[in-house]
């Protein structure tokens, strides 16, 4: 009988995967929850929010890297403290070194799994609230234009009291077609010149010269927003997949130091504050058992 199957006085035995679903959930919603709360800083320094209308900032580069690069950093801090809290709340168990790093290691993923999904769907919620929030005649995206739009129809308002929320998102989505291969048709600029003239009062060349300055923006404005997009969405995937490592390497610190083979640091030694080597008790037990991996 090997020293699996026996196991240890004192010690549970185990398979060679056990699941500890009361860890794995604790550690998931722990994750979950710091990356909310660090999330909710970003917003408020403006580092989650990109956006290319110039009413709201100029968008550069050099902001919509940080704010990746902090995307980055929330994950690899959310996945790690879930990680390592889930590790230190399993049991040690009579298990060789090695299965015991490797079942640590699973658990990470499974919590990292976990938070994803979590964060996923809280993402999702969010983005279902937005449309309901804006008119039904409105254009997806048409935020991004919207100043565009403002200066594209400026003077109507002294005209008439009329609803102009059909002819802007009329505008919007003539527009939208200037950042296509082929640009915006002829045609649709006559027309689009024409219905700013009919709505402002203002002089038919005048309303092409104001088109043809306004799509120019617009098209400006789009590829920012595009850009943004393709650097935060290849962030958001990095960031991902450094929370998986992440996760796997801090379950299995949090292994070791549930089973003594490293001293707790005094930041991780919340359940006692008098004895700094708090592992070595458990090491008196687990080493009995387990042979410290060299």
């Amino acid at each position: 009988m090997t020293m699996d199957e026996k196991g240890v006085a004192g010690l549970p035995a185990a398979r060679e995967l056990d699941f500890h679903w009361g860890s794995i959930i604790a550690g998931a919603l722990a994750a979950t929850a710091l990356a909310f709360v660090l999330n909710s800083f970003a917003l408020a320094l403006g580092l989650s929010v990109s956006s290319a209308a110039p009413t709201w900032r100029e968008t550069s580069f050099v902001l919509v890297f940080l704010s990746g690069l902090y995307l980055i950093l929330v994950a690899i801090a959310s996945y790690a403290f879930g990680a390592y809290l889930a590790a230190r709340m399993r049991v040690p168990l009579a298990i060789n070194s090695d299965t015991a790093e490797f079942q640590d290691g699973v658990h990470g993923l499974i919590i990292w799994a976990i938070a994803t999904l979590l964060t996923g769907i809280v993402a999702l919620g969010t983005l279902q609230l937005i449309p309901r929030a804006s008119a039904p005649t409105s254009v997806a995206g048409e935020s991004i234009i919207a100043f565009d739009l403002d200066h594209l129809f400026r003077g109507s308002e002294r005209r008439n009291d009329n609803d102009l929320t059909y002819d802007r998102s009329q505008a919007a989505r003539i527009l939208f077609t200037t950042s296509s291969h082929s640009g915006m048709d002829s045609s649709d600029r006559a027309y689009l010149a024409r219905l700013v003239a009919t709505d402002t009062g203002i002089a038919p060349a005048d309303a092409e010269r104001r088109v043809e300055e306004v799509s120019a923006r617009a098209k400006e404005d789009i590829h920012r927003a595009r850009a943004s997009g393709v650097i935060l969405a290849f962030m958001a995937g990095a960031a991902a997949l450094l929370g998986a490592a992440t996760a796997w390497m801090a379950a299995r610190t949090g292994g070791h130091h549930r089973d003594g083979y490293e001293p707790i640091p005094a930041f991780w030694d919340w359940g006692n504050t008098t004895d700094p080597r708090r592992g070595a008790r458990v090491a008196t037990t687990s080493n009995v058992s387990t042979p410290r991996r060299g």
